[in-house]
């Protein structure tokens, strides 16, 4: 990969594993220094420090709950103080339970609004007086279109409801923040992604061999965050066409299993 991204310090929240920890990788193999972000597990973002660090790249593991705002604003200046700056927030973190109505716990509901919506808004409004300075700013949120039909909502109305309030914060912060140069963008898969809520929740091995792996999402992230920023806002976009975009044509690399029938994922 291109070292498009030389100089630039990004913070990937969620980033110990799966879709983050593919992100926080693409990202440092790009040239960016990668704060690794997780809620709790301090060794867990070390790990990942710890392999961009061996690969020759910057890194800082910290562990910070994106719900609180107290711990969110020393993330932040922490990242700054180390590398200089923020150029460029992936929200990332995110809280999963599909349930329907009745058999979701408020303290299920509750996490999922805190992580999802409260924890973007929060790591967003953190960054931006540091991102207003940076040459090339963007934020990018790891949620869906917002595709209002019901049949997204029914099965699962909070998971639906607190995923929808990352996708709320592109619409509005896009245009907030389009005077300041910061882009504002989501990204999405088309199909599923083999992370452990889908081998936890979705089906187990059977799922993950119909899925993607986490380096297409980690790839697609790249590419978005060096286009400019000024230009590229507002978008809800998909893993496989931002690719295809870049001139990426063959994805049978990310591909779980080469030549299994690949599973949509929600939203799509």
């Amino acid at each position: 990969m291109t070292k498009e991204l030389a100089g630039r310090v990004a913070i990937v929240t969620g980033a110990g594993r799966n879709i983050g920890r593919g992100i926080a990788l693409a990202l440092a193999d790009g040239g960016a220094a990668v704060v690794v972000n997780v809620r709790s597990n301090l060794k867990e973002a070390e790990t990942v420090a710890g392999e961009i660090e061996r690969a020759g790249g910057k890194a800082l593991g910290i562990a910070a709950d994106v719900a609180d705002g107290a711990a969110v604003q020393k993330m932040v200046a922490a990242a700054a103080a180390r590398f200089g700056g923020v150029d460029i927030l992936v929200n990332n973190a995110s809280a999963i339970h599909l349930t329907g109505t009745v058999a979701t716990p408020m303290k299920r509901y509750d996490l999922m609004h805190q992580i999802n919506t409260r924890g973007t808004f929060a790591c967003s409004q953190a960054c931006i007086p540091h991102l207003a300075k940076a040459e090339n700013p963007h934020i990018l949120n790891l949620s869906p279109p917002l595709n209002m039909e019901a049949k997204w909502f029914a099965p699962h109305v909070a998971y639906t409801m607190a995923k929808f309030g990352m996708s709320m914060c592109v619409l509005g912060m896009a245009e907030e923040l389009k005077g300041q140069g910061i882009a504002v963008n989501a990204l999405w898969p088309r199909t599923v992604i083999a992370t452990a809520a889908v081998q936890n929740l979705l089906g187990g091995d059977a799922t993950v061999r119909r899925s993607r792996k986490p380096e297409i999402m980690g790839d697609a992230a790249h590419v978005i965050l060096t286009r400019p920023s000024r230009e590229y806002t507002g978008k809800f976009l998909i893993d496989d066409d931002v690719l295809r975009s870049a001139g990426i044509s063959d994805l049978t690399p990310y591909q779980y299993e080469p030549g299994a029938d690949l599973l949509p994922d929600f939203f799509i």
